[in-house]
């Protein structure tokens, strides 16, 4: 079956807690310098539990799915009812399955979401089977694609070079979001892939450390990433925007003021916004527009697939306007 799209990435059953004024403590061990706090031995009460799939695999396919796109999934799951439920899922949201590895030796991977308050979130995950992705079972003779989207891999080099060559030898249009654990294997690793994707998108935190760059230096992310690939750089900023470079072009927007229940996929929910859009019209522009669209309807619910607009739909906020400057 010829494809518009197939997604490469992980698969997850997610919980979500909804905690009521939960103890935030100051601490510089942090990433963000707050933590929550729980008494040992405590019993707290949760006013809200939203069951839902998630993994960057799945959320960036149902957001292909949903915008009209022929779409099938590779990932791995487990002979478990999470896994089944996942694949129950999937096939409701019109993403083809059939492709997906199953393993017994191991859980379906979970994560535990606990919500704060204001949005923000603590997530407890187990990676189960999604450490291990093989290309073992994966017919990449026999897969016929115009895109290939590679989300996380749980670290596989094997999956993430397999897949980059065959894109390649198939002239398909390929698109990476990258793990941390894909970006582990180092710069000097990963430079003859990434020249063959025509979009590669990362956060400020994830590009600077991987490119031994200052996260401020913004400039000096953008002309090294330009000269390591050949197709388009996205850099995410969280609630500060985002910026694209094309080579020759800087395009830059910030995020819509909108109200946030919960912020779990919303980088998922942009970066596949982006290139279902950059597929369909070339026009970057157009793709931040709809990226961001698509992330700001999905933190206005629980989970990471609930909010992902349908085809035809922008969200009810005003689009962003994009700053185009020359690099």
């Amino acid at each position: 079956m010829q494809y518009d799209i197939i997604v490469f990435g992980s698969a997850t059953q997610d919980t979500f807690l909804k905690l009521r004024s939960p103890l935030i403590i100051q601490n510089d061990a942090f990433p963000e310098k707050r933590g929550l706090a729980f008494g040992l031995g405590s019993k707290i009460e949760v006013p809200e539990i939203v069951l839902a799939s998630g993994g960057g695999g799945t959320n960036t396919a149902v957001t292909f799915a949903r915008q009209g796109l022929n779409t099938a999934f590779i990932g791995v799951v487990g002979h478990d009812a999470n896994g089944r439920d996942i694949l129950d899922v999937l096939r409701k949201e019109g993403v083809d399955p059939k492709y997906v590895l199953t393993h017994d030796d191991g859980m379906t991977a979970y994560s535990v979401v606990l919500v704060n308050e204001d949005g923000e979130r603590t997530i407890l995950s187990y990676k189960g089977e999604g450490q291990h992705f093989t290309t073992v079972g994966i017919p990449y003779d026999r897969l016929q694609s115009t895109w290939a989207f590679v989300s996380s891999l749980g670290g596989s080099w094997e999956v993430l070079e397999t897949t980059t060559l065959w894109a390649r030898d198939n002239k398909i249009q390929l698109a990476i979001n990258p793990g941390g654990k894909e970006l582990a294997h180092g710069l000097e690793k990963l430079k003859p892939l990434l020249k063959h994707f025509s979009v590669v998108i990362m956060n400020q935190e994830e590009a600077a450390d991987f490119l031994g760059i200052p996260y401020q230096n913004e400039k000096d992310i953008f002309e090294t990433m330009d000269r390591l690939i050949d197709g388009i750089f996205v850099l995410t900023k969280g609630p500060n925007g985002v910026s694209v470079s094309d080579g020759k072009k800087v395009y830059t927007a910030s995020v819509p003021a909108s109200p946030v229940v919960e912020r779990t996929g919303a980088g998922d929910a942009f970066s596949s916004g982006f290139v279902c859009e950059y597929a369909r019209s070339g026009d970057i522009a157009k793709a931040i527009q709809f990226g961001t669209a698509n992330a700001s309807s999905v933190v206005t619910e629980f989970g990471a697939k609930k909010g992902i607009l349908m085809k035809g739909s922008w969200g009810p906020w005003p689009l962003v306007p994009v700053k185009v400057s020359s690099l």
